[in-house]
This record gives structure tokens, C-alpha cells and sequence, in this order.
């Protein structure tokens, strides 16, 4: 009732961007508990995945759903978003699913995973954004962003549209359901 859309529908949406016969480097980053994708990481299994989260909790629930699922193109990662230890062009997709609501310091997130793309790579994902739902927008205030789930300031719509194209230029698509937008993006 909260969000007003279907995670596993926004999920889907976001993962059919990856083709099935991908055989490149993904940043999964934060990789979370894999919940969402690893169905979709079972089906490409010549593509090497690099989960990273800053939660270790996160990465253990991942841990196990890995060695349950068999994810032998899985390998997961503690690290920061805002300071990733990979040289820049590492990867041909990065995958940010649900995470940049979370991220302490969004622009730095956003030009650490616009660095580690290669040229011509996707970034793709979805995250929250204000000013589309206001029972959502006080749920985050009164409870997410005070347990630290996530941390603002948050981007509203027109924020995040104006941020993305200021990264990737022309080579960006965004689509908005309620608090929830999904969006693609090619590196000049």
C-alpha cells in the first residue's frame, strides 16, 4: 500500500535491460540480499557479477543465496559506493537496484559508478524519489531516513532526471512509477 508498485514488476523491468546472452562484467552495487536478481544472474551464467554492499548483514543473507543458487558468476564484495577500488572502464554494466536512496553521498556515488564504466556501458537501476507520493515521502522522513535505511537529501523527479543527463548526456531514459524510477543510461 505504501510505494503503490509492484517491486517485483519494477525488478523484472529493470533486469530485461540486461539482454539473456550477456557475456561482459556487471557491478552489482549495493548487491543487497540478491533477492531480485539472482534468477536473472542463474540464466546468464557467462556474464561476470561483482556484488558490493556496504552492509555486511546484506552480504552474508547474499552469501547464502549464492551457494543455495549456485551463482558461480556471483562474487561478492564489502565496499563503498562512494570509493570503489576498481580501475575506471571495469565494467560494462553497472546495476544499482534500490540503492542510491541509501548512499550517504549521492553525487560522489553516481561519478564513482559513472568512473568504473566502460565507454559505451550501461547504467541501469531504480531508486526512490520524493514528491510523487506523500504518504511514501512521510514514511521515509518519519521512519526510513531516521533509522538510516535510507539518507537524504533525496532527489525528486525532475532532480534525478537533471542529474542523470547531467552525467550521460542525451543517452538517458527514465521512466516514473510513484516514488520509484527506473532508468537507463549509455556512457559517452
Amino acid at each position: 500500500y505504501l510505494w503503490k508498485v509492484d517491486d517485483n514488476l519494477i525488478a523484472r523491468e529493470v533486469l530485461e535491460m540486461i539482454p539473456e546472452d550477456f557475456r561482459g562484467r556487471i557491478l552489482d552495487v549495493p548487491v543487497g540480499t540478491a533477492v531480485f536478481t539472482y534468477e536473472k544472474y542463474n540464466r546468464i551464467k557467462d556474464a561476470k557479477i561483482l556484488g558490493v554492499d556496504y552492509s555486511r548483514e546484506m552480504l552474508s543473507i547474499a552469501g547464502e543465496r549464492k551457494s543455495a543458487e549456485g551463482l558461480d558468476n556471483l562474487e561478492l564484495e564489502w565496499g563503498d559506493v562512494g570509493n570503489l577500488p576498481y580501475p575506471a572502464g571495469s565494467f560494462d554494466i553497472v546495476l544499482s537496484m534500490n540503492g542510491f536512496q541509501a548512499f550517504p553521498d549521492k553525487a560522489k556515488a553516481f561519478a564513482e559508478t559513472f568512473r568504473v564504466l566502460k565507454p559505451g556501458g550501461m547504467f541501469c537501476g531504480c531508486f526512490y524519489v520524493k514528491g510523487e507520493r506523500p504518504v511514501a515521502d512521510f514514511f521515509v522522513k518519519i521512519l526510513l531516513d531516521r533509522k538510516g535505511f535510507f539518507r537524504p537529501p533525496h532527489y525528486d523527479l525532475s532532480g534525478a532526471t537533471r542529474m542523470l543527463i547531467d552525467i550521460y548526456g542525451d543517452k538517458v531514459r527514465i521512466k516514473n512509477y510513484r516514488s520509484t524510477i527506473i532508468f537507463q543510461c549509455v556512457k559517452p
